[in-house]
């Protein structure tokens, strides 16, 4: 009777490591990792012995030294006697302010114009397939300039000024000018953090809700309406909370004082400039995404869902976009880094983001070049991985799971 038994394990040799495919991809890799740290370490030599010949040497002190220079827009205290490293926090914010709002804004428009391009509607169509071409084929500094270019045609401040007044307040409450666009801002008294915490419990709710209509759909086939239940958690709960705490929360209208408005909250004019030329632009690369992603969808699928009695939205919202969703979010994780790193260019319309007060005018006054370079870097790197990580964690949950 012959058993079987494993051949004998030979023993580790050198020549294995060519020769073994077992190892040969870890020889490689190891050579290109101590390729590139040859590399680095030669340019860091070269950088560091270049600055002593110059008399220089990194350093990060002057961060702590007075700025010297106003910016326009703040979301953080800040004087021109602040701090260097705190007129980079305020480009910071700008920054991710401007990224957020463009991300948002891009999305809803991107996703919206790629269902309207596959409408039956040959108008609608044409004119989402309009916008997309005429928005991703045009640089986006140039709509940028574009966009600020039409927002200082409207009204001066003047035009809203005593009986001779051109030009009147939108709703009562928003004033469109030339200097920006002027809004109410919010004034919290005691009990307003109820209210908000109700408002948040009722966005919850929505979501909790939706969740367990759809399930139930899925599971029962009982189909649950959503849109009115949906309306009543986001307004009742909230509106009755309000006038249980007796109206806490007031509304700063802007008034017209002097030569300009005061009061509310002043969306200033390179902000909207920027934010909704990245907005449209971008846009349009997403609505090509979400049509693509609809397209690959087997057209059975929607035939199907419809034979079931599933009227057009609940058979886009349930059957088609949730599917779709595994060819659009990829793309659209490029997307979003491609706003945030584009709004570099707010320094053509004055918008003081990191790159214009850290990069822009701390480095020209300073003269620190390298220190402040490699902090922009690190910034931009920490943001957009930091972007792709929690987008490549929603792209992990939306993606096909086999049993």
């Amino acid at each position: 009777m012959t058993t079987m038994t494993d051949p004998p394990r030979q023993s580790f040799r050198l020549s294995m490591l060519l020769n073994d495919t077992r190892y040969r991809s870890y020889t490689f890799q190891f050579i290109a990792l101590v390729v590139l740290a040859g590399i680095v370490a030669v340019l860091a030599n070269n950088l560091v012995v270049n600055l002593a010949a110059a008399g220089l040497n990194i350093s990060y002190e002057f961060l702590a030294n007075p700025a010297g220079y106003d910016i326009n827009q703040t979301l953080i205290p800040y004087t021109s006697q602040s701090s260097n490293l705190q007129a980079a926090w305020v480009g910071i914010l700008n920054t991710l302010l401007v990224a957020f709002l463009g991300c948002l804004f891009a999305t809803i428009l991107g996703v919206i114009a790629g269902v309207l391009r596959l409408s039956k509607n040959w108008l609608v169509a044409k004119l989402m397939s309009l916008y997309v071409e005429a928005f991703r084929n045009v640089p986006v500094l140039i709509w940028i300039l574009i966009i600020n270019t039409i927002v200082v045609t409207m009204p001066s401040p003047r035009a809203y000024r005593g009986d001779a007044a051109t030009h009147e307040m939108l709703f009562g409450v928003i004033a469109y000018t030339n200097r920006g666009v002027y809004i109410p801002a919010p004034t919290f008294g005691p009990g307003s953090m109820i209210v908000v915490a109700t408002f948040i419990a009722s966005i919850i709710g929505i979501f909790a809700y939706r969740r367990y209509a759809k399930n139930l759909l899925f599971n029962t086939g009982k189909l649950l309406p959503t849109l009115w239940p949906s309306i009543a958690l986001f307004f009742v709960p909230t509106l009755l909370m309000y006038f249980i705490m007796g109206m806490p929360i007031g509304a700063d209208i802007p008034a017209l004082t002097g030569f300009n408005f005061q009061g509310g909250i002043q969306i200033q004019r390179p902000l909207i400039a920027l934010w909704l030329a990245l907005s449209i632009y971008t846009g349009a690369f997403i609505a090509e995404n979400v049509r693509a992603g609809i397209l690959a969808i087997n057209k059975g699928q929607t035939e199907a869902a419809a034979s079931l009695g599933l009227r057009p939205g609940r058979i886009m919202n349930l059957v088609v976009l949730p599917q779709a969703l595994r060819v659009i979010i990829p793309p659209l994780i490029s997307n979003y880094l491609n706003i945030t790193k584009n709004s570099s260019l707010a320094i053509a319309v004055g918008y003081a983001d990191i790159t214009a007060t850290l990069g822009g005018i701390t480095l020209n006054q300073t003269g620190r070049a390298i220190e402040c370079v490699l902090l922009l870097m690190l910034f931009y790197l920490i943001i957009s991985l930091l972007i792709s990580f929690f987008m490549n964690i929603y792209n992990r949950s939306v993606s096909l799971k086999e049993r």
